[in-house]
């Protein structure tokens, strides 16, 4: 006979193990650090087997562990999945849902996804936000984000799918070549004026060059004529004549075809980061989550860029 036991101290043990620690468990569920340690030791009683491998450093699921949670995030899922359907006839869609984007690339290309997406299920709710810093989606309770870069190693708590590289080419205006010349060379470069993503910290990402070796990227920190902390804000810098930029196609190539936009040294254009649609897989049966991933998956296929892993 099922026993109400069994589901005490489920929803501790799951927000200990998205979050990564007792502390953050303890704020997330208003209870105490002491609260929280006892009643996954607990269930840890009850079944038999330790649920977290721990040091002074840090916390981690062993393999018992990790299976537990997969099949404790799935009933969650579950539950709320059919609360919400009894909530709304005929299972559509409907409520607030959480999603983080990169600012230029979310506004420009994934922003009118979700408006066309909205005029299908009206009762969704959206809160978007945008941002070009790394947004750790449990941490932040986030059900959907676009991420461009990554970990190589991707946390059980996450649901991820890769849909394109972000190309990178050299271009320039047709006014700033006419005046200083077209580089015929990486190591021409150096005699540019030079347009780069700069950050609050005062620092500048680096340009990205290939190695010698097959695969091989060498990163070079340029000498800035000007530095902007905003995608289109370095490609109006770049159409106002103010130097050479090293920009992702699916920011550029409007101009490039429009002739607004010249690309310069094509030998050296680049898949740079990977990109992924990345979702907290505690929430991923929810209709209003999976919804939208199934709307999203198949038509963000980056512009101009490779789309094969």
């Amino acid at each position: 006979m099922f026993s109400s036991e069994r589901l005490k101290g489920i929803d501790v043990f799951v927000a200990v193990a998205d979050l990564g620690s007792f502390t953050a468990a303890a704020q997330r569920l208003n209870l105490t650090g002491s609260a929280v340690s006892k009643s996954v030791a607990r269930l840890e009683g009850r079944l038999g087997t330790r649920l977290f491998s721990r040091t002074t450093r840090s916390l981690a699921l062993t393999e018992a562990g990790l299976t537990f949670y997969r099949t404790c995030t799935s009933v969650l899922a579950d539950l709320e999945e059919v609360e919400q359907a009894l909530a709304c006839e005929g299972n559509e869609p409907h409520g607030r849902v959480r999603i983080e984007l990169p600012a230029s690339y979310g506004r420009l290309h994934v922003l009118p996804l979700i408006m066309d997406f909205l005029r299908l299920h009206p009762l969704l709710q959206p809160h978007v936000s945008f941002s070009d810093h790394f947004v750790d989606p449990v941490q932040e309770g986030i059900d959907i984000v676009v991420r461009i870069g990554g970990a190589d190693v991707w946390p059980a708590s996450l649901g991820h799918r890769y849909f394109g590289a972000q190309r990178q080419i050299f271009c320039a205006s047709p006014d700033y070549l006419e005046r200083h010349g077209v580089p015929r060379t990486g190591q021409d470069l150096e005699q540019h004026q030079c347009v780069v993503y700069g950050h609050g910290n005062g620092l500048v990402s680096p340009w990205f060059f290939k190695g010698r070796q097959p695969g091989e990227m060498e990163r070079r920190t340029m000498q800035a004529r000007i530095a902007v902390g905003d995608g289109e804000g370095e490609v109006a810098a770049v159409l106002a004549g103010h130097g050479i930029g090293q920009l992702p196609t699916w920011l550029t190539q409007r101009h490039v075809d429009a002739g607004t936009l010249v690309e310069v040294l094509p030998d050296l254009a680049h898949d740079g980061l990977p990109m992924h649609l990345v979702w907290l897989k505690s929430r991923e049966n929810l209709p209003k989550v999976r919804a939208l991933l199934d709307y999203l998956l198949p038509r963000l296929a980056p512009h101009g860029t490779r789309a094969e892993p």
